[in-house]
């Protein structure tokens, strides 16, 4: 595939928007980038050709949510999460991307069914938990590495708390702007990522950074209730997909 042909850009450049729109603050949108890029090529160069965008946009996300952010949270999840990276890496050659692709699906929908059968329950906001923290870090950590899909082990983790949605939305930016500048090394020592990979990133770097700032935009405009309803719509489409994705990849389905 030619990385500068028009049916490559067609692509590309929509998943680097999708990036920079998850770091301004809408968090799952980002896990679409590496399926709709798979469309044309593999997702482990998938992977390594969105990195370099992710860590572009983080630093536009850092700065627009500097003081918005919750420091228990990122206290626990920061350090896992970097752990949870450091795993990945050890174990890349031994675990398959379909299974840890169909384990992140079923995380996803099985958190998003509980919310809607107990949607019509008052419930308690839970503060934020070191055992549950560190556990969820790290599992966000690894399936970040993976596939750049930490996304849903963090929300599990994080919405039962009920932040406010300018501190969720930067406690999301502020941890994964640190897992994904931990990943740099270790995508370069297992040699997906390219002098090629990061000359492409450069280019699409230019839409995903305003997607950030369009997102961020959207976030402080968007009320709340909304938000989060539109946030768990989406992870549930999205763990639907990672399901029957990992299904077909394990040979169990298609």
């Amino acid at each position: 595939m030619d990385h500068l042909s028009a049916l490559f850009l067609a692509a590309a450049i929509p998943s680097a928007i999708l990036v920079g729109l998850s770091k301004g603050g809408l968090p799952v949108v980002g896990m679409l980038g590496v399926p709709l890029l798979t469309l044309l090529i593999s997702p482990v160069e998938a992977a390594a050709l969105l990195l370099p965008i992710y860590v572009v946009s983080d630093m536009f996300g850092l700065y627009v949510y500097r003081r918005d952010y919750d420091l228990r949270n990122l206290k626990l999840l920061i350090p896992s999460g970097m752990f949870g990276v450091l795993v990945g890496y050890m174990t890349s050659s031994l675990i398959p991307e379909a299974a840890v692709t169909l384990l992140i699906g079923m995380i996803g929908t099985v958190f998003c069914i509980n919310n809607f059968v107990r949607r019509n329950h008052d419930v308690v906001a839970k503060p934020a938990n070191a055992v549950a923290g560190t556990f969820w870090g790290t599992v966000a950590g690894f399936t970040s590495f993976v596939s750049h899909s930490g996304a849903p082990p963090f929300q599990v983790y994080v919405l039962p708390q009920k932040l406010e949605k300018m501190v969720y939305a930067g406690t999301s930016t502020i941890l994964f702007a640190v897992i994904n500048a931990t990943k740099l090394p270790a995508y370069y020592a297992l040699g997906t990522l390219t002098l090629s990979n990061v000359e492409i990133a450069a280019m699409l770097a230019i839409p995903a950074s305003l997607a950030t700032i369009l997102g961020a935009k959207m976030v402080r405009i968007i009320p709340e209730r909304p938000f989060f309803i539109a946030i768990q719509i989406t992870l549930f489409v999205v763990s639907i997909k990672l399901v029957f994705d990992g299904l077909q990849g394990m040979k169990l389905f298609g």
